[in-house]
């Protein structure tokens, strides 16, 4: 992957996994569906995705540093 489409990939997924982390957005979406019994579970997956978008950020980050250097 190009530098330019890793830091977009990251970043689109840090965002969306933020927006489902920290605002109700998944919650309402889920209750609006009926499956809200699945939010007893999500914390364990959207955690780590977040944390691993974050990594793939920056190390696309790193990598566009290192290049230019």
């Amino acid at each position: 992957m190009q530098d330019r489409a890793l830091l977009k990939f990251g970043l689109t997924g840090t965002i969306v996994t933020a927006i489902c982390c920290f605002t109700p957005t998944l919650a309402w979406l889920l209750a609006l569906s009926g499956l809200a019994s699945w939010l007893a579970w999500l914390d364990y997956v959207l955690l780590p995705l977040f944390a691993g978008f974050l990594a793939v950020t920056a190390y696309a980050v790193v990598r566009a540093r290192r290049r230019r250097a």
